[in-house]
């Protein structure tokens, strides 16, 4: 991914459903301009998703996903399947394809239930309208050809539109600061860091400060002191990374507000309210708890890596017992979490706000608490609540 490019988490994703041969993978190759999937007569083609990310107009910076057949049988077609309820979980926007002239059989309706419980818009596109005589054209359903190129761009505005009515704008930080205002971000170089780069949500922190016309001031951690002396006034706000949080907090002044990267992307991504929960939670874990660490990134974990050393060492040095520890990465979240006391996630700077909120419910409904990094390391640092004070009335939530 190049610097100018849109992150995953950041793309609106339309997932394609069906039947096997119900002609998704030529409806997605027509809708893309692209041979994205691999098209044949031969039931089950498409095995496991293919993702896509690209422009697609009229709508912007997307990510296609065309899945395998939701009726795939056998053993490997059940985990055909199961894969595909797992996109479920990120798609912003569905497309049922259809090559039936009307919705039948156990298949397309289970899966229009699903999207109906996960609250996923959804379009019913019937394919090969050049081979039937019935034709649909209204808010949620239409007929296409992916050979003729009937009403292809058609369904692709339909797409947009349901796309814009259901994107509400959100706002990192700029809805916390003004024009003009001081932030100083605090952005640890170690041995983890992206060697030449910086992490996403200090990249995406940083855009939205600009876009609000107000002035960004970076400094590492070691360097925090005398950045902020030379500063002609204090700052109006300090965000910093989640694994230097205790000793940036003994260095900016009581007056000035302090918060960091990890808890300002779960208000974004709109699980803050639970993840302060969650981490309270972390008193009343038993010697011997099972503790899931999730992120949604996969990358090489390092010898000063947060999720499997720091948060570890940190959890047991703050409530002096020992935990089972799991860790997972990238889209291998498990779908079974009773057997776990918590569960700790990263902020998901690289999963949708969608997949974040599905991973979050999964939790909640089955009892287990869910917290964030950001949030966690705060709460153990004995500095949550100060970190919470730039949104009103959550900081008194916090004892």
């Amino acid at each position: 991914m190049s610097l100018n490019d849109t992150p995953s988490g950041e793309r609106i994703h339309i997932g394609f459903f069906g039947r096997r041969n119900a002609g998704k993978s030529s409806l997605v190759n027509a809708v893309t301009g692209q041979q994205i999937s691999v098209v044949s007569d031969v039931m089950g083609t498409t095995t496991d998703p293919v993702y896509k990310a690209m422009e697609l107009l009229p709508l912007g910076p997307v990510e296609i996903i065309d899945t395998a057949g939701y009726d795939d049988e056998g053993t490997l077609g059940e985990m055909r399947v199961g894969k595909t309820r797992q996109v479920l979980a990120k798609t912003d926007i569905a497309v049922l394809v259809s090559d039936s002239p009307e919705i039948s059989g156990d298949c397309e309706n289970e899966l229009i239930r699903l999207f109906r419980e996960r609250s996923i818009p959804y379009i019913i596109a019937y394919t090969k309208s050049d081979l039937h005589d019935k034709k649909y054209d209204s808010a949620n359903e239409i007929s296409v050809s992916a050979k003729t190129g009937e009403n292809i761009n058609n369904l692709k505005e339909k797409i947009a539109f349901l796309a814009s009515a259901n994107n509400s704008e959100r706002r990192i930080v700029g809805d916390l600061i003004k024009k003009n205002d001081v932030i100083v971000l605090v952005t640890p170089i170690d041995s983890s860091a992206p060697k030449g780069r910086m992490i996403l949500p200090q990249v995406q922190t940083l855009r939205d400060i600009l876009d609000s016309n107000a002035i960004a001031v970076f400094s590492k951690e070691s360097e925090l002191a005398g950045t902020l002396n030379r500063l002609s006034a204090p700052p109006e706000l300090v965000i910093t990374d989640s694994q230097v949080f205790g000793m940036v907090s003994k260095i900016v002044p009581e007056n000035v507000p302090l918060t960091s990267f990890s808890i300002l992307m779960a208000r974004y991504k709109g699980f803050l309210e639970t993840a302060v929960k969650g981490a309270s939670e972390i008193n009343s874990l038993q010697n011997g708890a099972d503790i899931l660490i999730s992120e949604g990134c996969t990358h090489h974990r390092q010898c000063g890596d947060i999720g499997s050393v720091k948060l570890p060492a940190l959890l047991k040095k703050f409530t002096g017992k020992n935990f089972n520890i799991t860790l997972s990465s990238g889209r291998d979240f498990p779908e079974d979490l009773s057997k776990f006391g918590l569960v700790i996630h990263c902020g998901g700077c690289m999963l949708n706000g969608k997949e974040m909120m599905y991973r979050m419910r999964s939790a909640e409904m089955q009892g287990v608490p869910f917290t964030n990094y950001g949030t966690a390391i705060a709460m153990m640092n004995g500095i949550l609540k100060r970190s919470l004070e730039i949104f009103p009335g959550l900081a008194e939530t916090v004892d």
